[in-house]
């Protein structure tokens, strides 16, 4: 399998974990009634499987996205972003 298919299938498992312990809370704490709501209905577990997976896929998505960004490389110590400071130059001038 190629790296950037373990990259990614690693990294949206990482987000799809967040997502359960997010949802878990949600559901611990009774966000907005959230607990009752799914216990008193017959389409409770449906409803939590879909905020499971709905928010799976934002989490994932971020997830990725963090990895991603985390990437990149020291290319030099130059805390001016690689551009250096712009230093003036001492240039003679003649006067007539």
């Amino acid at each position: 399998m190629p790296d950037i298919a373990k990259f990614y299938i690693k990294n949206c498992l990482i987000g799809f974990f967040w997502a359960g312990l997010f949802v878990a809370a949600l559901l611990w704490f009774n966000v907005a009634n959230l607990w009752a709501l799914v216990e008193n209905s017959d389409v409770g577990i449906l409803a939590t499987l879909l905020l499971f997976f709905f928010n799976g896929i934002v989490f994932a998505g971020a997830q990725c996205g963090v990895a991603i960004m985390l990437m990149s490389e020291k290319d030099d110590q130059d805390p001016t972003g690689g551009h250096g400071a712009a230093e003036p130059a001492l240039v003679p001038i003649r006067i007539r």
